[in-house]
């Protein structure tokens, strides 16, 4: 399993529009004597490898569901030129003997998915290393995409970074099509959450502005949601 799971990295292809940032995500399960190891190669690799214009970034899945129980996950980020160019890159023996060696230390490939960032509130240059992440499925994703952007435009505080988008592959029988990330710099934060950072003004502000993005998204429902600790990021 683990090796098919790391074979897709040298097959996935991309049909979406221009004009986004991609991602692909690999999700995998470590057990917990093989984590500084999994992490040492990956840390090693990537700081001397890494393809132009693509960020890499580890994360832990530290809170979840009993059906979303994969333990790390690997990602890839940038434009879609430069994911294109990686995936298009063999990268010869190095690379190949870094799957052999990453697949000793992964008990199982959990699953895979790629898509887009279709919107953002934040400064995406700090560090929010700590992030709560949901995933919804929308009637209308351009109904919601409308309606959700323009709530989170005026009701974001300003120490958290917001992040939505989209999925293109690997959707699950929930039929899940869009994701929201809510970045944190520390667990603090994360476990107030938005309405800890804000005043009693700003939360009557804000339960008013969701109620009407609630009756104005066309119909959403949450499938799952967790959260993700970031422990490197390459670039």
């Amino acid at each position: 399993m683990k090796n098919v799971f790391f074979g897709l990295l040298f097959f996935m292809t991309f049909s979406i529009s221009a004009q986004e940032d991609y991602w692909t995500n690999y999700y995998v399960v470590v057990e917990p004597q093989n984590v500084d190891m999994f992490y040492k190669l990956v840390d090693d690799y990537f700081t001397a490898n890494k393809s132009t214009g693509v960020t890499v970034s580890l994360y832990e899945n530290h809170f979840n569901d009993n059906s979303n129980n994969f333990t790390h996950s690997i990602g890839f980020s940038g434009s879609l030129d430069a994911l294109g160019n990686m995936y298009a890159n063999d990268s010869g023996d190095t690379w190949k003997l870094f799957l052999v060696q990453l697949n000793q230390h992964i008990k199982e490939g959990h699953s895979a998915r790629m898509g887009t960032r279709l919107a953002h509130k934040g400064d995406l240059s700090l560090d929010y290393p700590i992030q709560k992440y949901f995933i919804v499925h929308v009637e209308d994703g351009e109904i919601w995409d409308k309606a959700y952007t323009k709530y989170i435009n005026v009701n974001l505080p300003g120490d958290m970074l917001n992040m939505m988008g989209n999925f293109t592959s690997g959707v699950s029988p929930d039929g899940e099509n869009r994701w929201v990330i809510n970045g944190f710099k520390d667990f603090k934060s994360a476990m107030g959450g938005a309405d800890a950072m804000r005043t009693d003004a700003q939360k009557a502000s804000n339960k008013k502005a969701w109620k009407e993005f609630s009756d104005t998204n066309g119909e959403s429902h949450l499938v799952r949601s967790g959260l993700r600790v970031r422990l490197g990021y390459w670039k």
